[in-house]
């Protein structure tokens, strides 16, 4: 099953708005935040909304 891109961005866009405060430039941190708030189970999906919230932080995308 492929990782749609439209999911990952809608999903960390939710998160960010939801809980601004709990994610920061710090992918690690990210990744057991995005772990505790939501129900995906898929590691690579969780890696992908963790570092797309990353890079939203830091202000690349």
């Amino acid at each position: 099953m492929a990782i749609k891109p439209k999911y990952v961005k809608q999903l960390a866009t939710t998160l960010l708005e939801k809980y601004p405060e709990a994610f920061n430039t710090d992918f690690e941190t990210n990744k057991e935040n995005v772990t505790k708030l939501t129900t995906v189970e898929s590691k690579g999906v969780r890696n992908r909304v963790a570092g797309y919230i990353t890079r939203k932080k830091a202000g690349v995308v």
